[in-house]
């Protein structure tokens, strides 16, 4: 029987752009191609793509349904599911990892909202000026600060507004515009003399440079990039009706999410390549590398604001979902206004993203075996809570709820594609088991530095 007290989606496809939106952000255009450049190009799309497959969509699928089944936010579905257990705890660790993320999300989209002004200027020639910018940037304090203020308001102002009213009016505006932005940013960047090595770079594999991290970071990029594990589309399948085909939708989203991901790659490294830049990079990649790239390219400056602006609305069609799961469970457990619970849980969220800010200028020597504060909370939140989080869910679904259960709430209102029972051992023993260890090894590595 349907809460039809819950606000719900408006339409089909304003559920999968919002759910689309979620998982196209930073996760694809900052760290997708930093992630792929330094684990040998063809050869981490192609265990990425491995991984969607036998985790991302599974999972995609399971915590939609948790979601539609419960109509709750996560900790109040897992309360609905499994009462008077301890599962609600899944649920509290995807709002506290929404919490975490956006804090620093919001941080990283302040500094690519205040790289669009700057690219208006124009950048500096040479990669040790382009750098010396970044880090004149980030270590200062006003205006990080502020950047990250501004984008949390208008994170805050889309979720005030609303599921329908809101985040479906945002996301069906801004979805459409960043995949033109981004279309011709790669037209920009495939045209360059030079450009085809950055094309076989993305589509030749190179195994050699495959190591145990390289697994780490797939599935971390798995999950980061698609929202699992956080909470945040258990909060979106929550807006559902009985009639939403939630198999044909994941697979709507998850192949939305990955050729955006596939066409930045093509946004960056015929550029990067036809420059003579380094695809290795790292993090910097977006916010050290481009800008050299833009300051030498043809109508590099029209290009690197083009570019900077789809960054930050990707950073927001993803940061409303990240905001979304707090906020949901707010008022849900709470009963608060939708007004009320959004300023409240916002103003605490950019409350916790100062400490990353500061760890650049003033708390500069602060450091932990993960790095600086913001190396710190990603770590954290990357490669501890959404895999944690994820293998838990996948438990959960495969033996406490039931694989059964799963399937049969999935297929409510399915079309052409239905879920079958071999979800089951997927859910039960090849998603817990993988992620948990490659998890472990991840976290032994960074903390011995081995």
């Amino acid at each position: 029987m349907e809460n039809n007290s819950r606000e719900q989606w408006g339409s089909k496809l304003g559920f999968v752009l919002a759910a689309a939106g979620s998982a196209v952000g930073l996760g694809n255009v900052w760290r997708f191609p930093f992630a792929t450049g330094e684990h040998g190009g063809a050869a981490f799309l192609f265990l990425y793509l491995i991984a969607v497959v036998l985790i991302g969509y599974p999972l995609m699928v399971t915590e939609i349904s948790l979601g539609r089944k419960s109509r709750k936010n996560p900790i109040g579905t897992y309360k609905n599911l499994a009462p008077d257990t301890p599962w609600w705890l899944v649920g509290g660790l995807g709002v506290i990892t929404g919490f975490v993320l956006l804090s620093y999300y919001s941080v990283i989209a302040g500094w690519s909202l205040s790289y669009i002004f700057r690219s208006l200027g124009g950048f500096p020639e040479g990669i040790d000026a382009a750098n010396i910018m970044f880090e004149t940037h980030i270590s200062g304090l006003l205006e990080p600060i502020l950047y990250h203020l501004i984008f949390m308001v208008i994170t805050v102002g889309v979720i005030s507004a609303g599921v329908v009213k809101g985040i479906q009016k945002v996301v069906e505006m801004l979805m459409p515009v960043l995949a033109i932005l981004l279309v011709a940013v790669v037209f920009r960047s495939v045209t360059l003399e030079g450009a085809r090595e950055g094309i076989s770079f993305l589509f030749r594999p190179d195994f050699s440079a495959v190591t145990a991290k390289t697994f780490l970071s797939v599935i971390g990029q798995s999950f980061f990039t698609l929202s699992l594990g956080m909470g945040a589309i258990i909060t979106y399948g929550s807006y559902l009706s009985n009639k939403d085909d939630i198999p044909t939708s994941s697979i709507q989203i998850i192949g939305a999410d990955t050729l955006l991901a596939i066409i930045s790659g093509l946004a960056i490294f015929p550029a990067v390549f036809a420059l003579g830049f380094d695809p290795g990079e790292g993090p910097g990649l977006v916010f050290v590398t481009l800008p050299a790239v833009f300051a030498e390219m043809p109508l590099g400056g029209i290009f690197g604001v083009l570019f900077f602006i789809l960054l930050t609305i990707a950073a927001l069609t993803s940061a409303i979902s990240l905001l979304e799961v707090v906020v949901a469970y707010v008022i849900d457990e709470k009963n608060w206004p939708r007004e009320k619970a959004a300023l409240t849980v916002g103003g605490v969220i950019f409350l916790i993203g100062l400490p990353p800010i500061l760890g650049y200028s003033v708390w500069s020597e602060a450091t932990t075996f993960a790095g600086n504060i913001l190396d710190t909370y990603d770590f954290i939140a990357n490669s501890v809570m959404l895999p944690l989080g994820g293998a838990l869910t996948s438990i959960f679904a495969g033996h406490a709820l039931g694989s059964k259960n799963i399937v049969e709430e999935a297929n409510k209102g399915a079309t052409s594609v239905k879920i079958g029972n071999w979800v089951a051992p997927l859910l039960r023993y090849v998603i817990p088991i993988s992620v948990l260890v490659v998890m472990l090894f991840g976290i032994y590595q960074t903390i011995t530095g081995e």
